[in-house]
């Protein structure tokens, strides 16, 4: 069964994708819940409206994502982690922390799935994490993790 997903969904697809699904998980949950459609002729035609105005709205927010790319520019986030005597964290920094960290030092909200992380992040010091805000607008944030 074919399935247009009006939201995001872990290991499913992200929001407006179509995906196809064993038929029980469509009927059954999806479709109830209101995380998807069936992909027919008259909710595809639906689909492509409801990209063109969400492309349209991001266009109007590259300004917004740009002053924030400016914003960050030069600045190091810090993070705080648990550490044992060699480095090494306990767990690992994830996007869900950067977000928060990023809110709590700059005032700056940035969703978790805009935030990259190029390599995972188990242990205290310097990286690069890459911030997908807008497709012309990506900027590269250093962060910190330091021992808490």
């Amino acid at each position: 069964m074919d399935i247009i997903l009006l939201k995001d969904l872990d290991k499913v697809g992200e929001q407006y994708d179509v995906v196809k699904v064993k038929n029980g998980y469509g009927r059954n949950y999806l479709i109830p819940q209101g995380i998807g459609l069936i992909a027919n002729d008259t909710n595809m035609r639906r689909l492509a409206d409801l990209r063109k105005r969400e492309a349209a709205k991001e266009a109007k927010m590259k300004d917004v994502y740009q002053k924030i790319a400016d914003q960050l520019v030069g600045k190091v986030l810090k993070i705080g982690a648990k550490a044992g005597t060699s480095g090494k964290i306990f767990g690992s920094v994830t996007s869900i922390q950067i977000a928060a960290a990023l809110k709590e030092q700059f005032d700056v909200e940035v969703k978790r799935k805009k935030i990259e992380l190029p390599v995972e992040v188990k242990n205290l010091g310097e990286y690069k994490v890459n911030l997908k805000l807008h497709p012309e607008v990506n900027p590269v944030l250093d962060i910190e993790v330091v021992a808490d």
